[in-house]
């Protein structure tokens, strides 16, 4: 007859084991690709850095009431402190997922093509960010972490030059 597993066992073959997923969460979120011409005409792109250093877009989760337009401006007015921008157009959307303690997250993230107006060097980063620059077009599609964002700020050149913005 087998003795049954003590707890002092089944303690040491879990440590270090995730506890197994529970829940499935979706959060929508949107976000923006801020763009603006610098001096000589060339496009530039804001990223922020966050706070593992990846290099990503200004976005946030869609709060009850706001459609996914409303949370690009708010989100890139938050994390950049940008708050004269025009949402020109929806470029599409793109999924996230990720694991929170014992919830497996389903983002979907809605992105808009966002000119930046006014004072566009008045930009500031959120205590939580690492970083917030403006990079030229070529250096911000080098440093982004995201593969889909990447192709989705091809599609905004893209549609920046044939509507000359």
């Amino acid at each position: 007859m087998q003795k049954p597993i003590t707890n002092k066992f089944k303690q040491y073959f879990n440590k270090g084991r995730k506890a197994s997923i529970q829940e499935i969460v979706r959060e929508p979120t949107a976000g923006g690709i801020v763009f603006r011409r610098n001096k000589a005409g060339a496009i530039e792109i804001l990223l922020i850095q966050d706070a593992k250093d990846r290099w990503t877009i200004p976005k946030g989760h869609i709060e009850e009431g706001e459609t996914a337009q409303q949370t690009a401006r708010r989100e890139i007015g938050e994390e950049a402190g940008l708050s004269q921008v025009d949402v020109l157009n929806w470029l599409g959307k793109i999924h996230f997922r990720y694991r929170r303690l014992d919830k497996l997250v389903l983002m979907t993230t809605q992105i808009y093509l966002v000119r930046a107006k006014g004072d566009t060097d008045a930009i500031r980063k959120e205590e939580w960010m690492n970083g917030i620059k403006w990079f030229s077009f070529n250096d911000a599609l080098d440093a982004i972490e995201y593969e889909d964002i990447g192709k989705l700020m091809l599609l905004a050149k893209k549609r920046i030059r044939q509507e000359n913005l």
